[in-house]
């Protein structure tokens, strides 16, 4: 086998204990050294005190792990050089023999590999704005039509066209709920200005769903649970529109394009806000992570 799961986390899939995969995209591309590293390892902390094991995902040397142990999340927050891997990399990376950090869409196809049903992470990826010009959408789309997993997240990234992302999602088969919100989170911000079609209010509702999904035997797609970043803790939402409109504005000026596009705004978001928007994309990524830990709790328990 090419993929590597930890003793760790392999036993807690035997003997059906509840497990969460984490990406490891923001230890090594989303926040600075050592900032990363105290975070990675205060998420996994976070899933563990929820009574679940953590499952961090990476490509060290070519070889594709689900569960990291402390050396091998210093080297991913810490080595240079480390790429960031989507799906489609992931045969690259193994013949190659690179180390890489996973993005959602190859994080959900390895967890799903390994046999791990719930995965925590901060904002999906999406269709971005301008779509009709550029043709630009991300891969986690998808992947998530064809992968059973269940997705934490806040939304979809805020500087995608959400809208759209939300139309391509419902054409794609892929299943969104709103975790005790009506209405869809919008990463940095509570509520993206779109509603949800279902809510769910609980972890073992959750579950139940899961559980619906298996037995009614339908495509092997995704579960979107939309876990809204605490209004107290958000970016203000006019900061947002207006670094956001300066941050469009100066990728346009730039010739910013394609992979490069999403990088470059968040990063601009990040200067213009004084790091207020990293401060909401940390505190949605740990809401997300201890209400995973709490769905594959109750996943597990069923």
């Amino acid at each position: 086998m090419v993929l590597v799961v930890s003793e760790e986390v392999r036993e807690a899939i035997d003997a059906r204990r509840p497990v969460v995969a984490l990406e490891s995209t923001i230890i090594a591309h989303g926040l600075p050294r050592p900032r990363n590293l105290r975070v990675a390892l205060e998420l996994e902390d976070a899933v563990r005190r929820e009574g679940a094991v953590p499952a961090t995902v990476a490509v060290l040397d070519g070889r594709p792990r689900v569960g990291l142990d402390k050396e091998q999340l210093e080297r991913v927050a810490n080595e240079d050089g480390i790429r960031k891997l989507g799906h489609r990399d992931l045969p690259l990376a193994v013949a190659t023999g690179v180390s890489g950090a996973t993005t959602v869409s190859a994080t959900a196809q390895l967890a799903a590999l390994a046999g791990i049903r719930v995965f925590a992470t901060g904002g999906l990826g999406g269709v971005h704005r301008e779509w009709t010009v550029t043709q630009d959408e991300s891969a986690d789309l998808g992947l998530l039509a064809r992968t059973r997993i269940t997705v934490v997240c806040a939304g979809v990234k805020s500087i995608l066209d959400v809208p759209a992302t939300l139309q391509r999602l419902e054409t794609l088969g892929v299943a969104v709920a709103g975790y005790d919100t009506e209405r869809f989170p919008g990463f940095y911000l509570s509520d993206s200005g779109h509603p949800v079609d279902w809510t769910l209010r609980d972890p073992e509702r959750v579950a139940e769903v899961m559980r619906a999904q298996d037995a009614l035997g339908a495509q092997e797609s995704a579960l979107i649970i939309a876990n809204p970043v605490p209004e107290a803790a958000q970016l203000d939402p006019e900061l947002h529109a207006r670094v956001l409109a300066d941050a469009l504005r100066a990728c346009a000026e730039q010739g910013v394009t394609g992979q490069a596009v999403t990088p470059f705004l968040l990063d601009y978001l990040v200067r213009h806000t004084e790091g207020a928007s990293l401060s909401a994309n940390l505190a949605a990524v740990r809401g997300n992570v201890r209400l995973a830990a709490r769905i594959a709790g109750a996943w597990t328990r069923g």
